[in-house]
């Protein structure tokens, strides 16, 4: 019962892992390095940016005159980032912001496309900012260990 935080960093891992792994995404197998190895935090806060901006850009469009002063420009740019999260990925594994840094969502249960239903319900879970926020010992956001995904760097 008290065996959590006070048991050391193996009281973390998963229940069936016995050991540490030498690298994040090891025993998902897939590469300590290159194309198919688990993106960083860094490269997915960029891609967050890009596509946040892009939308709040496209949001601003669509709210017209003064967007700035406008009380729908965030509501109008949630709307903007969810669909196009959802339809890209769905489409074509990456959003935007992803794609220019160099990053894809790609499924670790099978070597097979998002699809659109794991990426309405991994798309949903990001709406609330803190299952992005919380991760795995392989570095995997809640939205992604929910849905049975990863995001890898694409080069």
């Amino acid at each position: 019962m008290t065996g959590s935080w006070l048991s050391g960093p193996s009281a973390a891992l998963p229940k069936d892992q016995q050991r540490e792994q030498d690298y994040p995404g090891q025993l998902l197998g897939l590469p300590q390095h290159g194309p198919g190895s688990l993106a960083t935090t860094g490269k997915r806060v960029l891609a967050l940016v890009l596509d946040w901006f892009t939308a709040m850009g496209v949001a601003a469009l669509l709210v017209g005159e003064d967007p700035l002063e406008s009380a729908n420009l965030s509501a109008y740019t949630l709307i903007v980032w969810y669909v196009v999260g959802v339809a890209c990925v769905t489409l074509f594994s990456f959003t935007p912001g992803q794609y220019i840094a160099g990053l894809q969502v790609v499924r670790i249960d099978a070597p097979v496309r998002v699809g659109i239903v794991r990426a309405l319900s991994r798309q949903l879970l990001l709406v609330f900012i803190a299952p992005g926020l919380v991760t795995d010992v392989d570095n995997r956001g809640l939205q992604d260990r929910a849905t049975q995904t990863a995001v890898v760097r694409s080069r």
